[in-house]
């Protein structure tokens, strides 16, 4: 245990005496913290909408009217034709077109019956399918006044039947564990757990290999520093340090986001600690493979992408295909991802995160036994 005290006094040491470090691990992670969540926001708004009226009736200018104070669209133009609108949408100035057509009114009235277009870019295929999501919603709204009976499913060029009242089922819906729909609630915690990642990745990669670079690694080499005791002097500085971040970005969390965990936090610092060990055990055994800085840097930035794109923190892992799937439950990143949420906005409790809990200690073994076995103090 002296030898360890003795290596974990010289990791501090070194840490604190480089002075461009230190803003990294600490300054860097919590501003990021303030800028990504405002930034990852996948709440379409603000869809841009190209009007074509032949009728200029009062049944149209009530639709447009609803449309534009829906608080999710902007009226770009009045166009005489649809030509002229999709011209909006080629120049990138308009998202979706409706057209409303002649005798609107007059042939809703007299035959109830009647037909509006709607034709969406789909270019950008999330903001055109939800932009037509919203918009249909809008319109059915509309059927509650003026008997608008549309598809359940909207497609650019969808033309809307107009027919006369049917019954119809009222809906109430509530929202759990995020009742107002607040982006940053899903995002911050997933946020939260990528910063502690490619902090504790990126660190600890280059750590063994720069003893590596200054020689000092030779000196290490000669004394009777055990191999798990010098893989513990290098992991354990990292571990403090984590768990530090991870507390400033949960009081971020709380004073700028307004997030208060529901569950415990005693589940989500125990899973942390084990998820830190396992990341930090990964870093270890890339720099144990590398022979400079920047081979573990590259290295590390290959696996550490995968690691967030498979996560599940921008796009559910339930809609990957099968092999994607499978790839992203082979990352210790994914889980954590799952339990900070689950913990942070359901209360869920150790019961509930047990699973990923022994899968993570399970990561934490073999890339920790792995990193002990590759280290070789002799060349």
């Amino acid at each position: 245990m002296r030898t360890l005290k003795f290596l974990l006094k010289k990791e501090f040491r070194q840490i604190f005496r480089n002075k461009s470090l230190l803003p990294i691990l600490f300054v860097l992670p919590m501003i990021q913290l303030l800028i990504l969540p405002l930034a990852a926001d996948f709440d379409v708004k603000d869809i841009n909408v190209a009007i074509v009226d032949h009728d200029h009736s009062g049944y149209s200018q009530q639709l447009i009217g609803k449309i534009a104070s829906s608080g999710y669209f902007h009226i770009k133009g009045y166009d005489a034709s649809y030509k002229e609108a999709l011209h909006r949408i080629e120049q990138g100035r308009a998202d979706i077109i409706l057209e409303i057509p002649a005798h609107f009114e007059r042939d809703l009235v007299k035959e109830g019956s009647q037909k509006v277009y709607l034709a969406a870019d789909a270019i950008n295929g999330v903001k055109g399918s939800i932009g037509s999501s919203y918009l249909t919603s809008v319109l059915t709204d509309f059927n509650n006044d003026i008997r608008l009976l549309l598809p359940a499913t909207p497609s650019a060029g969808l033309s809307t039947h107009l027919v006369p009242a049917q019954p119809t089922i009222g809906i109430v819906s509530e929202n759990w564990f995020n009742p107002s729909l607040n982006y940053q609630f899903f995002m911050v915690p997933g946020i939260l757990v990528i910063l502690v990642t490619l902090v504790g990745g990126f660190i600890a990669a280059l750590n063994i290999v720069k003893e590596k670079e200054m020689g000092t690694i030779e000196q290490i080499n000669v004394t009777p520093v055990k191999k798990w005791q010098f893989i513990a002097g290098k992991l354990i500085p990292f571990w403090l340090i984590g768990m530090f971040d991870f507390t400033i970005g949960l009081l971020i969390a709380r004073f700028v986001y307004g997030i208060i965990p529901e569950g415990r936090l005693v589940e989500l610092y125990l899973f942390l600690s084990v998820y830190l060990i396992a990341l930090l055990g990964f870093g270890l055994l890339v720099s144990t493979y590398s022979n400079s800085q920047l081979q573990a840097m590259f290295v590390a930035f290959f696996f550490i992408m995968i690691f967030i794109l498979m996560s599940g923190l921008f796009v559910p892992v339930d809609n990957m295909p099968v092999w994607a799937r499978m790839i992203s439950r082979l990352t210790p990143v994914t889980y954590f991802i799952d339990v900070t949420r689950m913990i942070v906005l359901k209360g869920s409790g150790f019961s509930d995160i047990k699973t990923p809990f022994f899968i993570e200690i399970a990561f934490a073994v073999v890339l920790n036994g792995w990193a002990i076995l590759n280290y070789r103090k002799t060349s």
